[in-house]
């Protein structure tokens, strides 16, 4: 059997076994539940600012997304947050709750090997390159600002 002909059956073989999702109810889904969690961490940061006059602005945000990050973080190790995620698709993907949910996954998957070169270095697996990426762009941008 030569090699074009193994892709064609191997193609065949993946598209029968893919599954099939509905592409509208899919959108759907993953918009209101992204807006969902959009409308939480606002109104977290609403309790903050409303609750406590005396914290700056941009204090009660950082509190809002610590919250947010241990809120993905906890719904994650119990379980919740990958079937939040099966339902909504890319709705969990909003960034900081998305970012969450990448760190604290493999740490989950791989504590097994140990807290050092399981779940520390496996957490990093997904983060790494977006931070690196991130900082490189951040630096970039930095440098046209400051020549403009």
């Amino acid at each position: 059997m030569d090699i074009q002909t193994r892709n064609q059956k191997y193609n065949q073989y993946v598209e029968a076994k893919m599954p099939k999702t509905k592409n509208w109810p899919s959108l759907f889904n993953s918009f209101w539940v992204g807006g969902l969690i959009c409308v939480l961490g606002q109104g977290i940061n609403d309790l903050i600012l409303f609750g406590f006059p005396t914290i700056a602005e941009q204090t009660a945000w950082a509190y809002t997304l610590v919250i947010l990050i241990f809120m993905a973080s906890f719904l994650t190790g119990i379980g919740v947050y990958d079937r939040i995620g099966q339902f909504a698709g890319g709705g969990t993907i909003v960034p900081i709750t998305g970012f969450s949910n990448s760190v604290t996954s493999p740490a989950l998957d791989f504590k097994s090997e140990g807290i050092i070169f399981g779940m520390c270095v496996k957490m990093f697996t997904i983060v790494g390159p977006v931070l690196v990426i991130g900082i490189v762009a951040s630096v970039v941008v930095g440098l046209i600002y400051l020549l403009i």
